[in-house]
């Protein structure tokens, strides 16, 4: 089973990669980069945030996620 990723993280990602898609790529420190300029957040949401971002574009599936909560 995998990691279970809390609401607040997944609708964040939803709104972050609405207006920001192309910014994120397969690294961790690039990707805190990025949303240390784009959300004000704290550091566990962000790193959490990071780290969803980041296993999401390693595998391929930002376009997947994206389809898949698009009507929420």
């Amino acid at each position: 089973m995998g990691r279970i990723r809390g609401r607040i993280i997944r609708s964040a990602a939803i709104e972050v990669l609405k207006k920001h898609k192309a910014e994120f790529t397969g690294d961790f420190e690039a990707n805190k980069e990025v949303l240390n300029k784009v959300v004000l957040t704290n550091k566990t949401n962000r790193n959490k945030l990071a780290g969803f971002l980041t296993k999401l574009a390693r595998s391929k599936k930002i376009e997947e996620f994206m389809i898949e909560h698009a009507s929420r």
